[in-house]
């Protein structure tokens, strides 16, 4: 599933090539995906102008002035570039037409959305719900400590909360957790504050590297130009059942926490 990092990659892309462009028409091919597509759609956004592309969360969110496109990617969606005239294939459920740029939406799974929001896009249930944002400068070690105080759930799963913090998913938090040197099993709660002002620095450093090298390509994930990302040759822990630590040598083991595979070092991270 697209996180954090590959969403932000993905919302520069279309930052850089179409802010300030002319929507000139929307070709929808599905009625829904997750949700319904709103009747009228198409109609809605010819002819307006993408004012800017923002992210809040794992959701973009292309501003139009006067309503705001919401997009998410579900667990195998991508938005990329593609020449005009280019043939659609069977899951590429909708083009965006800016003159000589298209912009397709694919998503295999159709576990993605696609709705138009008007008044504050923030306010949206969907969006309401989310938690802060990592890479903002309110996310600090304190936040976190008041924010897991008396939480009995495993730190890992604690921080892949959207309702807490968005975006860290499975890969990173395992990175991040690696990184601060904090085993992925201790409650929450009894994570020290010295401990957290190591982890949310790892956090954050984690995302901004993923984001430089273009996201985390491990399936369906591309880029706006339909490349891949590369974090996914950088993986310190994630991944890497059996493998020797690239710190201590220790082989990295592989747990299971809810529905997720965790991978960490038991010798670097207590």
């Amino acid at each position: 599933m697209p996180e954090l990092p590959e969403v932000e990659v993905i919302r520069r892309g279309i930052a850089q090539r179409v802010e300030g462009a002319r929507l000139q028409r929307a070709v929808l091919r599905a009625p829904c995906l997750r949700y319904p597509i709103p009747a009228g759609l198409a109609r809605t956004l010819a002819g307006r102008t993408l004012v800017t592309a923002k992210r809040r969360g794992k959701y973009l969110l292309l501003d139009f002035a006067g309503g705001h496109l919401l997009v998410h990617l579900g667990m195998s969606g991508s938005l990329r570039f593609v020449a005009p005239g280019t043939a659609p294939e069977r899951h590429d459920h909708a083009d965006f037409v800016f003159g000589e740029l298209v912009l397709r939406l694919t998503d295999p799974r159709r576990f993605g959305a696609l709705l138009w929001l008007t008044g504050d896009p923030l306010a949206h249930p969907l969006i309401a719900k989310l938690g802060i944002e990592p890479l903002t400068r309110a996310f600090t070690a304190e936040w976190l400590r008041r924010a897991l105080h008396g939480k009995t759930v495993a730190i890992k799963p604690a921080i892949m909360d959207s309702g807490l913090v968005v975006g860290v998913g499975n890969i990173y938090a395992a990175e991040s957790l690696f990184d601060a040197g904090i085993d992925p099993r201790r409650a929450a709660g009894r994570v020290s504050l010295a401990r957290l002002e190591r982890l949310v620095p790892a956090v954050k450093k984690t995302l901004r590297a993923a984001i430089r090298a273009g996201g985390s390509t491990l399936r369906d994930f591309c880029n706006t130009d339909g490349g891949m990302g590369d974090f996914q040759t950088r993986h310190q822990v994630y991944d890497r059942a059996g493998a020797p630590c690239l710190r201590c040598g220790a082989p990295i083991r592989q747990i299971r926490q809810g529905q997720r595979s965790t991978y960490y070092c038991p010798r670097c991270q207590r």
